[in-house]
C-alpha cells in the first residue's frame, strides 16, 4: 500500500507539471504556479499518509530536538574562529604560491635553461 501512495504522490507531481505546461496560454502565471505548488502540497501529504513518510517525520522531529540540546558558539567565537581560519587558507595559499614559484623556477630556469 505504501508503494502505491508514494507512486500516487509521484504521479500528482506530475500532474502539477503537466498542468503548469498545457495552462501557459490559458491562465496567468500565478495561477499556474498555485497549480504546482498545490500538486506539491497533496503530494507531500498523500506520501507523509505512508509508512516512510511517518518515518521521515520522525526523523525530522528527533532532529528539530536535537538541535535544540546543541551548545552553539557566541558570536565572539565566531568572528575568532572565522579570523582563525582566513589566516589559516591565507597562509597556506602564500605557501603554496611561494612553492609553485620555487619549482616554476627549478622547472624551467634550472633544468630547461628557459628564461
Amino acid at each position: 500500500m505504501d508503494r502505491i501512495k508514494l507512486g500516487l504522490s509521484v504521479l500528482v507531481i506530475i500532474a502539477g507539471i503537466v498542468g503548469f505546461s498545457v495552462f501557459e496560454s490559458k491562465l496567468p502565471m500565478v495561477a499556474r504556479i498555485a497549480i504546482f505548488v498545490v500538486s506539491l502540497i497533496l503530494a507531500a501529504l498523500i506520501a507523509w499518509s505512508s509508512e516512510p513518510g511517518r518515518r521521515t517525520i520522525a526523523f525530522a522531529h528527533e532532529s528539530y530536538n536535537e538541535v535544540k540540546r546543541v551548545s552553539w558558539p557566541t558570536r565572539k567565537e565566531t568572528v575568532q574562529m572565522t579570523g582563525i581560519v582566513f589566516a589559516f587558507v591565507s597562509i597556506t595559499g602564500l605557501f603554496l604560491w611561494i612553492l609553485d614559484k620555487l619549482v616554476e623556477w627549478l622547472l624551467f630556469a634550472v633544468l630547461l635553461g628557459w628564461k
